[in-house]
């Protein structure tokens, strides 16, 4: 449920909190060495990106911590959902690629949705890091950040896993799927 403010309610977050700390006790290879009392402080102290994760986990993401960045002292989480979260699935790249299209457009657009969410979309680094993690789009694919160069020309890249392997690729930024969508990162 959510609102303008962008705040669960204290009900809510205590559920949200409690099945994140599930998923981080089930997954402890995606966070050796972190601490969930450190982590649970932090999402505490931050409503808003809470809200984010919320969304996350509502469009089917199952966001996990993957990391901590000790330059900026977050936490960082990524959808760690096996295949591309079905709530943000048939969507085109961006609002421009959206726009463009005369007939047939998708209700949204993996940037759009993303700015809404309060998240970033996942880089390519970021995809293949995950990836590291454990097998992930073995069938289905998610939109990445794509550069301002190659948008410009109209395309967006994405990627996946098949044959074991990650593959990035191209694709004219207004197509979509009903088997991509994206993957997202939120830095607590």
């Amino acid at each position: 449920m959510k609102n303008n403010k962008k705040q669960l309610s204290p009900a809510l977050s205590e559920e949200l909190l409690d099945l994140l700390k599930k998923r981080f006790e089930q997954n402890q290879n995606r966070h050796n060495g972190i601490d969930w009392s450190k982590v649970q402080a932090k999402l505490e102290a931050n409503a808003e990106q809470l809200w984010s994760l919320n969304e996350m986990e509502m469009t089917g993401g199952e966001p996990d911590v993957v990391g901590y960045d000790k330059k900026t002292d977050e936490y960082i989480f990524y959808d760690c959902v096996a295949e591309s979260p079905k709530g943000r699935r048939s969507i085109c790249y961006d609002h421009e690629a959206l726009e463009a299209r005369k007939e047939h457009k998708p209700e949204n657009s993996a940037v759009e949705m993303a700015k809404d969410m309060g998240v970033e979309i996942l880089t390519e680094v970021e995809y293949r890091e995950l990836q590291e993690l454990g097998k992930f789009d073995t069938k289905t694919s998610s939109w990445i950040i794509t550069s301002a160069d190659i948008r410009k020309l109209g395309g967006a890249l994405f990627c996946d896993r098949r044959y074991n392997t990650v593959f990035v690729y191209h694709n004219g930024a207004e197509s979509y799927y009903a088997a991509r969508g994206f993957r997202a990162s939120l830095r607590v």
